[in-house]
């Protein structure tokens, strides 16, 4: 399959197979009693990647984050930063900083004394800590703000006061456990910007857990899909929404349409399942399963069209339903329509222009379609 890279910029260590890993986890396992949050788990990071560990509460990330940055030790496996394992290395002797969702800001002290905290315990002379809060300050742009306490910022001010004392000692990895969740939504949706061209500036490695697929999809050069303590799957986020490797993952990232029904023929590298409804879809795939067998197609809201007529080339791709709800969302309106067996297809179309003329309204009969290559087969 042709790789969907990130959007964003020409960086793919991972698919040079002479590039080594900045950061390894070496099949880390971490139990909590009888629970186990992380489970035989081998990842490989690279330097300079802005990494995402996405998943719903309780999957591992954030234990993966903690054993990193020293607060928690693996029960089994080992960790490995810049070629140097880091068992039995306290916290403070890693090469790593944290940035906590809570920020932890002292509010006793100023601005800039919270940021030249850390730099004061290790010890650095004075001249250099004020050379090094006045960089830091200038770089979070909060100079005007160096006297003021924390009470008296506004939370995105004080989510970079907690990003500028993390980026102080100049850790070789930058560790963030959901940043951006004290944040309202337009500021957050700013903040992610802010936070990628900050971590292309400096050149360091970034890692961010999250639970909100937007922010990881956003921000990351990769993304690893946690569930239950494992990784299930790694890749850029282009190739985790359009190329999922299973139905956790096509149901986890955005909206997804799933069809289920029996692999009928296999021809020209395109698969045909036909629905137990009688509707055929047809798909390309280079690993089909075999003829007979359960075929899983997930199509993602997007890709498919909602026409008054028959689409070209039905009933392959299409099926008739009945328009059941309509969310106009502003830059889109989202449609869920009912087909004859009962099951409700989502799709959503842009608004592309200020008005519709004859739009399309509750309880009409309507027809969706797609191309064969929206569709992607899933495994399990």
């Amino acid at each position: 399959m042709k790789s969907l890279g990130s959007i964003r910029r020409s960086f793919s260590p991972w698919t040079d197979p002479e590039a080594k890993p900045f950061i390894a986890f070496k099949n880390v396992t971490k139990r909590f009693g009888d629970f186990t949050a992380v489970d035989n788990l081998s990842l490989d990071i690279y330097t300079r990647e802005f990494f995402a560990l996405l998943g719903a509460s309780g999957c591992g990330k954030s234990t993966l984050l903690r054993m990193l940055a020293g607060f928690e030790q693996p029960t089994s496996g080992d960790i490995v930063l810049d070629g140097q394992s880091l068992k039995g290395i306290p916290p403070y002797r890693r090469p790593v900083n944290m940035m906590f969702q809570s920020y932890a800001l002292f509010p006793h002290m100023s601005v800039e004394a919270n940021i030249a905290f850390g730099l004061k315990q290790d010890g650095m002379p004075k001249p250099e800590i004020a050379e090094r809060v006045a960089q830091m300050l200038k770089l979070v742009k909060l100079e005007k703000f160096a006297a003021r306490r924390p009470h008296q910022l506004s939370g995105g001010q004080r989510q970079r006061v907690a990003l500028a004392r993390s980026l102080a000692k100049r850790p070789k990895v930058l560790l963030l456990d959901e940043p951006l969740g004290a944040l309202d939504k337009k500021l957050r949706e700013e903040t992610q910007f802010e936070l990628m061209d900050l971590q292309q500036d400096l050149g360091l490695t970034f890692i961010i857990v999250t639970h909100d697929q937007e922010e990881a999809m956003t921000m990351a050069d990769r993304i690893a899909v946690m569930s239950h303590g494992k990784v299930v799957q790694v890749a850029t986020p282009a190739e985790i929404y359009e190329a999922p490797n299973s139905r956790f993952v096509a149901d986890f990232i955005g909206d997804v349409n799933i069809f289920e029904g029996e692999s009928t023929d296999i021809a020209g590298g395109r698969l045909t399942v036909k629905t137990p409804a009688g509707m055929v879809i047809e798909v390309p795939s280079s690993r089909p399963p075999a003829v007979g067998q359960p075929g899983v197609i997930a199509v993602r809201p997007e890709k498919i069209r909602v026409t008054r007529e028959a689409p070209a080339g039905a009933p392959v791709n299409a099926a008739k339903g009945e328009i059941w709800d309509i969310g106009y969302l502003g830059d889109m309106t989202v449609f869920h329509v009912r087909l004859a067996d009962g099951r409700t297809v989502k799709a959503s179309s842009l608004n592309a222009v200020r008005a519709v003329e004859d739009p399309l309204g509750y309880d009409q009969e309507v027809w969706i379609s797609f191309d064969a290559d929206a569709g992607v087969i899933l495994r399990d």
